[in-house]
């Protein structure tokens, strides 16, 4: 998760593909150059299960000086010993607000 995040603040497109699970992963760009400015993550919960593990987290960023954050639980699967992404859901009280910030991140690229 941290390593993703990393990629994110550097809009590394090559490494997110390559941590995502193929049967998930988007056709479409997944980073953009943008103002995003990324402040930091903090891990709320990590539960192993195997060969896959769930990952809640908060991402905490600013766009054009303001503040906003990203509150999501991850679903990751292990093969031959590497994690992939495979999606993600929102908590939902803060489904609304992921929403609205994932709509503000793509009207300012």
């Amino acid at each position: 998760m941290r390593s993703r995040y990393c990629a994110y603040s550097l809009n590394d497109e090559a490494y997110l593909r390559a941590t995502w699970d193929e049967r998930t992963l988007p056709d479409e760009q997944l980073v953009h150059e943008d103002p995003t400015q990324w402040m930091g993550l903090e891990i709320k919960r990590f539960i192993p299960a195997g060969e896959s593990a769930t990952v809640e987290f908060v991402a905490r960023y600013k766009i054009g000086g303001r503040a906003h954050r990203l509150h999501e639980i991850s679903r990751f699967v292990r093969y031959g010993g590497k994690w992939f992404y495979v999606d993600g859901s929102f908590p939902k009280d803060d489904a609304q607000a992921a929403n609205k910030s994932r709509i503000k991140m793509r009207n300012s690229k």
